[in-house]
């Protein structure tokens, strides 16, 4: 078993795989669903919590990675947290420059301004 495994619990080919891509784009919808709804910011954290349990669970169930290993879920809801943060910061970027173009315009990627 080499470091990465240890740490993670899987190979480093299903991490890219399922993690980062798979669950990456699960986690990229979350935070679009959430900014496109007006939900609250913080209605993030318990969303990347199942992300990451169900991110696990998809590694054990077939890929016969460890199911309780709490450093590869940490790391892989913090990644899954920080893709639904930006997703939920780009999109609510583009709803405040798309419904309210009297207001604000778009400063960047994830960012608005106002018109003044």
């Amino acid at each position: 078993m080499s470091g990465f495994e240890s740490v993670m619990g899987t190979t480093i080919g299903v991490s890219i795989g399922i993690t980062l891509i798979f669950m990456g784009g699960c986690a990229f919808m979350t935070g679009q669903g959430l900014a496109s709804t007006w939900r609250p910011l913080g209605q993030a954290i318990p969303y990347a919590i199942l992300l990451g349990m169900g991110d696990r669970f998809v590694v054990f169930a077939l890929f016969q990675g460890d199911l309780f290993l709490l450093s590869g879920y940490v790391i892989d809801t913090i990644w899954l947290y920080a893709v639904v943060l930006f997703a939920f910061r780009v999109t609510r970027a583009r709803q405040m420059a798309t419904q309210y173009p009297w207001l604000y315009e778009r400063a960047g990627l994830m960012g608005w301004r106002d018109r003044r």
